[in-house]
């Protein structure tokens, strides 16, 4: 169904970055073994393919090379020693670009039903991942092994659409950089300069300034897993056999102010209520009700957690500036929670007590972003079952304008690997929220079917 159309690599213009590298910090080195991430998105283009290869094609080369320019990284690879302490010179793993290292670009067409990938409705997963582009394989240089951090496939839906599939090495950066990398590409596409960005002052900054205890450095970079990174690892990937399918639930302004104003006579005292924090409470207890209805029990000593990510570029001191290059964000662990009374008749309160708590004590208190950091991760791999968050309202995704008009629809598939959701700000109504749902189709109809009651009813009306 799907035929590529061209394989290619996209280097920066000659001579303009040379040879340069990035050292990681911890805030990278507690990625190293994690899966990638991967975003896809959708674009009307009621073109044919003809006309996709004469004008999109280049247009997109030529934009990419001179962004990566001013992201070297994107090009570079990841340069990892399997045992840190025993490397020479206790060598760490770092972001290396010498001069000609390239991003992979694929240009395919695909036949699927557009309308049908962009919709609401659950789909199956498996459909979106031929949009997925892959990371090339690690190799073995001498004594590191060198991995790809970034790859690029841009499909044509002919007289339909275009898809722009992402993917990234979650240790080359956070969603704050990788918004700001796809923000100067899109400025570069549409003026065809980078004049105007680099004009805006939205430069990249690389200095690593961030002040912590080396004693960070020596627990991230020998975590246990690091020794099998050598030439036979590899990649995690997705799972063309899941039995998943994702949906997309959009939460409007009245729904969400609906739900703070209920919280609001419930817990008077409870300090942190977000539209974010609302919103992951509603959907962490939807999904424990769901699950618990397709399996007709919960135990009574079931537990399970959510966790989401926290920028701390502004919150640390010194603060960084935005444009910061890499990762910058801690984990915000809500404890360990009942399954039961998250999906009883009050779960939407419990994640909402629970969430909001945890935010709160994690964005007031900022010395334990450094404080805690030990113990990051021992809590994160612990077992219990865990839903996380990928994005933010914050980000405007929707902003990603190569030329053509904003996306029509964004996805992040990425969420199947472990559970997790995906929040972001709508198309049309940034007030409004639409979050990324990946279930086992049996588990996303209960969802659907619970989430749509508990809007619906007036439950929430109640004083």
């Amino acid at each position: 169904m799907l035929t590529i159309l061209e394989n290619c690599r996209i280097s920066p213009p000659p001579s303009t970055v040379g040879d340069k590298s990035l050292p990681l910090t911890f805030f990278d080195a507690v990625w190293l073994l994690f899966f990638p991430i991967h975003q896809v998105f959708f674009y009307e283009f009621p073109h044919p393919t003809s006309y996709f290869l004469e004008t999109i094609v280049p247009k997109l080369k030529h934009s990419l090379s001179i962004t990566l320019q001013h992201f070297f990284p994107f090009a570079g690879n990841l340069i990892v020693y399997p045992n840190p302490s025993r490397s020479p010179n206790g060598k760490r793993p770092e972001i290396r670009y010498v001069e000609g290292d390239s991003v992979a670009l694929t240009f395919a067409e695909f036949n699927l039903d557009f309308d049908d990938l962009t919709g609401n409705h659950p789909r199956e997963c498996n459909k979106f991942y031929p949009l997925v582009p892959l990371l090339g394989q690690p190799s073995k240089v001498s004594d590191y092994v060198t991995i790809p951090l970034f790859s690029v496939k841009v499909t044509s839906f002919p007289s339909k659409g275009i898809a722009i599939g992402l993917t990234n090495h979650h240790c080359l950066c956070d969603a704050t950089t990788r918004i700001n990398f796809l923000n100067a590409w899109t400025s570069i596409a549409k003026h065809g300069t980078d004049e105007l960005f680099v004009a805006s002052g939205c430069l990249p900054f690389y200095d690593r300034v961030i002040k912590y205890p080396e004693s960070l450095d020596e627990s991230y970079f020998n975590q246990p897993g690091i020794e099998t990174i050598d030439e036979g690892y590899k990649l995690p990937q997705l799972d063309d056999e899941t039995d998943k399918a994702r949906a997309t639930l959009v939460l409007t302004q009245a729904h969400i102010n609906r739900f703070k104003k209920w919280l609001a006579t419930q817990v008077p005292t409870l300090e942190y209520v977000s539209s974010f924090s609302v919103v992951c409470a509603y959907v962490w207890s939807c999904i424990a009700k769901s699950r618990a209805q397709i399996s007709g029990q919960t135990g009574d000593d079931d537990v399970e957690r959510f966790i989401c990510a926290v920028d701390w570029r502004s919150r640390i001191h010194p603060p960084l500036p935005k444009t910061y290059f890499g990762n910058c964000v801690g984990p915000c662990l809500c404890p360990p929670t009942r399954t039961k009374l998250l999906a009883g008749n009050k779960g939407f309160l419990t994640a909402a007590e629970v969430f909001g708590k945890a935010l709160s004590e994690t964005i007031k208190n900022k010395d334990a972003l450094i404080n805690d950091a030990n113990t990051w991760l021992e809590k994160v791999h612990n077992p219990i079952p865990t839903i996380g968050v990928s994005g933010t309202p914050k980000i405007k995704i929707y902003d990603v304008d190569f030329g053509w008009g904003k996306p029509k629809k964004h996805e992040t598939p990425s969420i199947d690997y472990n559970g997790s959701i995906s929040v972001n700000a709508c198309k049309d109504s940034p007030l409004d929220i639409e979050i990324g749902i990946s279930l086992p189709a049996n588990q996303m109809d209960a969802f659907i079917s619970i989430s749509k009651e508990e809007l619906e009813s007036n439950f929430y009306e109640q004083d």
